[in-house]
């Protein structure tokens, strides 16, 4: 049974059912109408690439070893001297495949042939089979990006679309991977609900009803699996704080994108989506110290932090299996042991959902789904038990984000928190499912459910098959 993923980066649940029931998006109403259409978690950080990880190799980002679109490599393993950073953002892209852990298979691995396109994660992705790629697509995307040309987006979604479908007719691939990054872009420029997003997302529509037409060409439709996800939602910016200026003002020699050159660093400011960053302090140190080692120096940066308007949660990691999540309203402790989570209130419940004890994955995702901060528990347990993580992690409050600069498009519009419009992500399937999806990871899993391979170990997904 083929498999076809559609990720619509940036889109909105919300937004996406309001075009298909203006009738804007008639494909896609029809693969609702037939399957349906369904509310499901993505991952934190809710940003292009880490949160790609969950659609093909069905894990959380983190633990994968993509903890954020940038991040800094405490055991200098990974990355280069002198300044031992990781921004996605940029050539440094190509590193992903060797980021992300070895023992994780990707779909494209597991499952061949394969067609995929502006897929951030291509491990196992013959380059015959990837849809936007070379030189030529890479100084076209580059001039589009830095140029801010949010047109030019559109136009770039235009041919890969019209690419993937005639791969599509042409290879009969078991898999399609598409990713169209139009929607995201518009958001990010001009709104989540300006009228060239509906733009952006007419242009998925049109590549949906392609693929179904390609697959009712050659007799195999009623055999295939058509879903569109995305991987992160869109909420509105009104004030950008420049987080790597504030914590340099506070005193401390900061090493932060696009400018990564500092004599002897003290504090790594690593901005993600842009509305969450990771912090990793005593750098010199290179064994990961817990935040009970740090408390005593740190602590005070920690508060100046949770007293600015920008700042919603801090995070902070006291062991593989514990994280204090700090908000203005106090703190709480999230734990994990043997895939059992837990969420106690200390001094107050920042999440907003009660003490939550020893639930497994599922329940977890049940008791947090209605709140402000959806599967929040569990996003948090498996980040802050991975090895890349910072070491004081944020998550933004609504209306601003963490980069006031360096940003070739103004972000009237931003995402990465932990924030219901940020975590949200619908899912429309042309099949009924056996079971309601929860999480992006659980595409990984039903997609090898369907495609009739052994799903490997230490997924955090199930199939909805």
């Amino acid at each position: 049974m083929p498999v076809i993923i559609i990720v619509a980066d940036g889109a909105r649940p919300d937004t996406l059912a309001a075009a298909m029931d203006a009738g804007d998006l008639p494909e896609m109403a029809a693969i609702r109408a037939e399957g349906g259409a369904f509310e499901i978690t993505s991952a934190f950080p809710s940003v292009t690439g880490p949160a790609y990880a969950p659609f093909l190799v069905g894990r959380f980002p983190a633990p994968a070893g993509l903890p954020a679109l940038r991040w800094f490599d405490r055991a200098r393993a990974t990355t280069s001297f002198p300044h031992y950073t990781r921004s996605y953002v940029g050539h440094e892209m190509r590193f992903v495949d060797r980021d992300l852990d070895a023992a994780a298979p990707t779909l494209f691995e597991l499952a061949s042939p394969a067609v995929g396109a502006l897929s951030v994660i291509r491990r196992g992705l013959p380059r015959a089979r990837r849809v936007g790629r070379g030189l030529r697509f890479a100084l076209r995307a580059a001039r589009t990006h830095f140029a801010g040309d949010v047109a030019g987006w559109l136009d770039i979604d235009r041919a890969i679309a019209a690419e993937v479908v005639a791969r599509a007719r042409r290879d009969r691939p078991r898999v399609v991977f598409a990713a169209l990054t139009g929607i995201d872009k518009t958001s990010h420029a001009a709104g989540h609900a300006a009228p060239i997003v509906r733009q952006a997302m007419r242009i998925v529509d049109e590549l949906v009803g392609e693929l179904r037409r390609a697959a009712s060409a050659g007799g195999g439709w009623d055999d295939t699996h058509l879903w569109v996800v995305s991987d992160h939602g869109h909420s509105p910016v009104r004030a950008h704080d420049d987080l790597a200026a504030f914590v340099a003002s506070s005193g401390w020699r900061v090493v932060a994108h696009p400018w990564v050159w500092q004599r002897a660093p003290e504090v790594a400011v690593m901005v993600s989506g842009n509305a969450m960053a990771h912090l990793y302090v005593d750098l010199a140190c290179r064994e990961r110290p817990w935040w009970g080692r740090l408390a005593a120096r740190w602590n005070p940066l920690v508060e100046a932090l949770l007293a600015r308007e920008s700042v919603d949660l801090v995070l902070l990691p006291h062991a593989a299996t514990a994280c204090e999540i700090r908000s203005r309203l106090g703190s709480a402790m999230v734990e994990h042991r043997d895939g059992r989570f837990s969420y106690l209130p200390e001094t107050a419940d920042p999440l907003g959902v009660g003490e939550l004890l020893g639930l497994d994955a599922g329940e977890t995702w049940e008791a947090t789904i209605a709140s402000d901060y959806p599967d929040a528990v569990a996003q948090i347990a498996r980040l802050a038990g991975s090895p890349r993580v910072g070491d004081i992690i944020l998550s933004g409050a609504r209306q601003w984000d963490f980069r006031a600069r360096y940003e070739p498009i103004p972000h009237v519009s931003s995402h990465g928190a932990l924030h219901r419009e940020h975590m949200m992500v619908p899912l429309i399937a042309n099949r009924a499912p056996a079971h309601r999806p929860r999480r992006t990871a659980d595409l990984f899993v039903s997609a090898l459910a369907a495609l009739e391979v052994p799903v490997p170990d230490g997924v955090d997904g199930r199939s909805f098959l």
